[in-house]
């Protein structure tokens, strides 16, 4: 029995459909700021903010306040910090993001750690206790979920088969119980950029990992209709002697996804993985500029959102109106992207 079968606790399949519709509808993306205290503080560090909890709150509440985000912006993912934060005046950073009329998410993975006896290799925690962590993110407003899982690739060693096996199970079992209580599962295997590896490695590897990750949301019983999937673009790694052209980066990951991804999900939400903004969106642009592909294909960035907007603010509220300004100009140019409409000449407005 699946959940096409039954509604596990009255879950409303539906909802959850047009859930993860809404997440991709209107020529929007997500805003990825669920990065950990660690990796927050280390962003902080580079510019010199104090890596504080009172500093994140601040940095947590410009980003959700930030004027019309909600033009190209349909849904935020939040840490478990932030869902319990607040803006200064005491509103609930759920309810600021809610009245502006944008989905909340929450990222429900504990982090990646070493995966045993596969030195180099990692695994993503966190099942348990989910169930009752995904209850508890229900009523307090979440929406969707996000879990991660990461793939390292060196040379013809690396992804082993048991790390792609461990971390598919790992993110299917996630995705039943999200859609089990009423989330919509944003499903992120990433395989990551450090390395030589060539285009047609990263190519290689995200096939293997894709197909072993639906392979596992079957067996798990996980409605493609009623989630989304956050992978990797097909690109070279950041240290190879021939890094590719945009053009060639979409031709590879078009032919990647037609390969492995079912038309029953509903679509397609990039991540960053560490590209610079313009980078990512001129990426982005490309595969927009292909013939039309059978899910709809959208953002999820972080840094690529964010970094521009960091630097500018650097703790200090007198850079709020700047950085906010700087954040939404990234969010544009991905929107244009995702009509096909992003040059280079939009950054210099």
């Amino acid at each position: 029995m699946s959940l096409r079968d039954v509604s596990p606790q009255g879950v409303n399949l539906q909802a959850l459909i047009e859930t993860a519709q809404a997440l991709l509808a209107g020529g929007k993306g997500l805003l990825a700021m669920d990065e950990s205290d660690g990796t927050c503080n280390r962003r902080f560090a580079s510019v010199g903010i104090a890596p504080t909890v009172e500093m994140r709150r601040a940095w947590r509440e410009l980003l959700l306040t930030t004027p019309d985000l909600r033009s190209c912006i349909s849904g935020v993912i939040l840490v478990d910090e932030t869902m319990r934060q607040a803006t200064s005046d005491g509103t609930p950073f759920v309810e600021v993001a809610r009245n502006a009329g944008l989905l909340v998410g929450i990222k429900v993975d504990t982090g990646a750690k070493a995966l045993a006896a596969h030195p180099a290799e990692k695994v993503t925690e966190g099942l348990d206790g989910l169930r009752g962590r995904l209850q508890a993110n229900f009523a307090m407003g979440a929406r969707f979920a996000k879990w991660r899982g990461v793939i390292a690739v060196e040379g013809e060693r690396l992804p082993t088969s048991a790390c792609l096996e461990v971390n598919a199970h790992a993110l299917a079992r996630y995705a039943a119980l999200c859609q089990e209580c009423g989330l919509v599962p944003i499903i992120e295997p990433e395989v990551l950029m450090d390395g030589p590896h060539t285009l047609a490695r990263c190519q290689f590897v995200t096939e293997a990992v894709l197909r072993s990750v639906f392979d596992q949301l079957a067996l798990q019983g996980v409605v493609l209709e009623a989630m989304v999937l956050k992978p990797n673009m097909v690109i070279a790694g950041l240290s190879c002697a021939v890094q590719p052209t945009v053009e060639q980066v979409a031709d590879a990951t078009l032919q990647c996804l037609r390969r492995v991804v079912p038309a029953a999900v509903p679509g397609i939400a990039f991540l960053s993985g560490g590209q610079a903004g313009p980078l990512a969106s001129d990426r982005l642009n490309a595969l927009h500029l292909r013939p039309a592909a059978p899910w709809r294909l959208s953002f999820s960035f972080a840094r690529a959102l964010q970094q521009p907007a960091l630097g500018l603010w650097a703790g200090s509220d007198s850079n709020t109106v700047a950085a906010q300004r700087a954040l939404m100009h990234r969010a544009r140019c991905n929107r244009a992207a995702l009509k096909g409409e992003y040059s280079a000449a939009m950054e210099g407005e």
